[in-house]
């Protein structure tokens, strides 16, 4: 066939194929490499992964499934990246093309295993719970998110340095000016930096947890949340409180949601007109009503007839409740209140009040004052 008798179609498809130097059916190898890929994501997730996370679940130890799980999502851009990069290399691309995209692609790697160990650091994987138990830590709601916003960092800035060296950026330069700047920053945010250490005082010395009850020269209420900077303390005015964590460090604090058992002591005043065998018989009454209480801590129970006040004679009451609970201990507290009361009545005892006696002392005057008194007066 001479050149005048060729189809114009057919060097149409021949200008179509070879307008970048790639055949149509080099394209169609590499989108069926990609293809390929994204099928086997799809199946991987469906049953291969499921198979294997049923049988991770067999398993005595959870960590495993944790492990799967964080992993989970970058697995499945794992597989769309490889499918890129493999369709990529099949193709005959410039020599200058190779070495930019296996850099990208190494760039995609370190992302995904980084992104993997942020998912794995959360508060909700029990990575931390088990190796505070290898290590005998107590790691409870306020030391987990600490460690765990620790290491998520830590994990980022990782990440960042071998980017930035795998572009060829010089890391070590990098970290110098880091240090320099730190410095400065630690001069300029001295206050910052206090309360920062503050926290981590009060998150490892656990003074207090979220939930608990305290009191301080400062503030008193229920904790409510603890971060890097301050504490969260809802007051029983239902305010909110913001107290910075180098403050609570440096004070004395009273944990009242630690109580085993409640305290309750008055001094309980009744007349000096009450004999002393009323007053014997009332003493015991209160001490055996103490220990018939099924609410009353048994350890300790003292009732005595303590002192001679000014205007009344004093039994000294202490003893303990089992419960701590406010609202259950203040019904107890008004019906043992309340038995006293009864016991009192029963005697025939009253209960003192502030009282001051006022003696006059009369004298006789003679009839001769009088008389004078008199003559004085008209």
């Amino acid at each position: 066939m001479n050149e005048e008798e060729r189809d114009p179609l057919i060097d149409t498809e021949v200008v179509v194929e070879t307008v970048t130097g790639i055949s149509l059916y080099d394209y169609g190898i590499a989108a069926g490499i990609f293809i390929l890929f994204i099928v086997f994501r799809k199946i991987f997730t469906r049953y291969l992964f499921r198979v294997i996370l049923k049988y991770s679940d067999r398993a005595k130890t959870d960590v495993l499934h944790n492990i799967l799980m964080a992993f989970k999502s970058p697995l499945q851009l794992f597989f769309v990246i490889i499918g890129i990069y493999l369709a990529l290399l099949y193709l005959p691309l410039p020599d200058g093309f190779n070495q930019p995209m296996i850099r990208i692609f190494r760039t995609l790697v370190i992302i995904m295993m980084a992104w993997g160990l942020f998912n794995l650091s959360s508060t909700s994987s029990t990575l931390f719970v088990k190796v505070g138990r290898k290590l005998d830590i107590e790691l409870d709601q306020i030391l987990l998110p600490f460690l765990s916003k620790l290491v998520r960092f830590a994990i980022v800035a990782m990440a960042l340095s071998i980017i930035a060296s795998e572009w060829g950026y010089d890391v070590n330069g990098f970290v110098a000016g880091l240090g320099l700047g730190g410095l400065a920053f630690a001069l300029a945010a001295q206050n910052t930096l206090s309360n920062f250490f503050g926290g981590v005082v009060i998150i490892t010395e656990k003074p207090f947890t979220i939930g608990d009850w305290i009191s301080s020269p400062s503030v008193e209420g229920i904790v409510e949340d603890i971060t890097f900077r301050s504490t969260k303390i809802r007051t029983f005015a239902h305010s909110l409180v913001v107290v910075p964590n180098a403050t609570l460090a440096n004070e004395p604090i009273q944990n009242w949601s630690k109580m085993g058992k409640r305290q309750i002591t008055f001094k309980l005043g009744v007349t000096y007109s009450t004999s002393r065998d009323k007053m014997e018989t009332c003493v015991d009454r209160i001490k055996m009503l103490l220990r018939e209480s099924e609410h009353v801590d048994q350890e300790l129970i003292l009732v005595r007839f303590e002192s001679f006040a000014q205007s009344s004679l004093d039994i000294f009451v202490y003893f303990f409740t089992k419960t701590t609970a406010w609202e259950e201990y203040l019904e107890i507290k008004e019906q043992i209140n309340l038995d006293i009361m009864r016991i009192l009545e029963v005697e025939g005892v009253q209960i003192a009040y502030p009282t001051r006696s006022l003696h006059v002392k009369h004298e006789e005057v003679s009839e001769e004052k009088k008389h004078e008194f008199l003559e004085r007066e008209y």
